[in-house]
């Protein structure tokens, strides 16, 4: 190893130690209100795109005209660095392309251009569909990966029907992160997120997939606070739900959804949602909101507007950071 190696190699151990410690300090003895100090997290790129041999060898995304895995990571990369006030900065350690399907939990491997015709036809996919984690595990050596601070989360990308959760959590004491744990994996010095991503789709889809992630955390995070001391549950008010004390709301809901999905609905409905670009100052009369306050019914637009109302300052109360960012970002933060 050279010397500029060696020094960068030694700052990034000092800075993992300072993050370690920092993690330890309760955010109730920080100063409320200031910028925290942005985090940066590396990231594993594993891309299922296998060739089609009907298709004189083209890989299936092109085959499909479906988007590449290289121009959606920058955009969703920025969009997030952005929503979160520039907290959130995500580096891609090291990105891997697999010219195969990855194998179901009962063993089952698509051939591709049996899986080409399967999607053309709309029919004949595998049950169970589910992905085999712990064979992804083991091939591409995550936890070492982990363990060694190579790499602090994975980004899987594959297609429809590919079998990834939006997201699922691995390590030591791992919690429901709109998936079950995994389980066999506290063998890992540290938490861990692997998000599945379909390169069918957008940016849009990649930020929910990371709200869904978002609302298991903050769920899990204010699980022992009741009434109005969980600020979550508040957050994620709407009218549906709290028929005229709608606040934000949830990935699939908006203050004025009458379903999933529902980011364009016209209805006027009085929200609170302006009172958390004050945060904790969480006063204020209600107002009228339809659609227009967050993107006529883009799925991106949406999901950035609901993002960028997350608490992002710091202090804390209760042990409970004013910085949400802090815990959906890095899972090990989460007591």
């Amino acid at each position: 190893m050279d010397l500029a190696k060696s020094l960068k190699q030694t700052a990034s151990n000092l800075q993992a130690k300072a993050a370690d410690v920092m993690d330890d300090v309760l955010p109730d003895h920080e100063p409320v209100g200031q910028k925290p100090t942005p985090v940066l997290k590396k990231v594993l790129v594993i891309a299922y795109n296998p060739k089609v041999k009907s298709a004189g060898g083209k890989r299936l995304s092109e085959v499909m005209k479906w988007n590449n895995p290289d121009d959606l990571i920058p955009q969703y990369i920025k969009d997030i660095r952005e929503a979160s006030y520039g907290y959130a900065n995500y580096d891609i350690a090291e990105r891997i392309e697999v010219d195969k399907v990855p194998a179901k939990v009962d063993g089952f491997v698509y051939d591709p251009d049996e899986y080409l015709k399967g999607l053309q036809a709309g029919k004949g996919f595998h049950d169970p569909d589910a992905v085999d984690y712990y064979r992804i595990l083991d091939e591409f050596k995550i936890i070492d990966r982990v363990n060694s601070g190579a790499i602090d989360e994975v980004w899987l990308f594959a297609f429809p029907y590919g079998g990834f959760y939006e997201s699922i959590m691995g390590g030591p004491g791992a919690f429901w992160c709109n998936a079950p744990a995994l389980e066999k994996t506290n063998h890992a010095k540290r938490r861990f997120v692997i998000m599945g991503y379909n390169y069918q789709r957008g940016v849009g889809e990649m930020i929910e997939n990371l709200g869904h992630r978002a609302e298991s955390i903050m769920e899990h995070v204010y699980r022992m606070q009741q009434g109005d001391a969980n600020l979550w549950k508040r957050f994620t008010r709407y009218d549906k739900t709290h028929p005229g004390l709608a606040e934000v709301g949830i990935v699939h809901y908006s203050p004025n959804s009458d379903k999933d999905y529902d980011w364009g609905n016209k209805k006027k409905v009085k929200s609170r949602y302006h009172v958390w670009k004050n945060f904790p100052n969480l006063e204020g009369d209600p107002q009228e909101v339809d659609d227009g306050h967050w993107g006529q019914g883009d799925t991106r637009a949406h999901h950035l507007w609901w993002f960028g109302l997350f608490p992002h300052i710091t202090g804390g109360k209760d042990g409970i950071a004013y910085n949400w960012w802090r815990y959906v970002i890095d899972p090990n933060t989460v007591r």
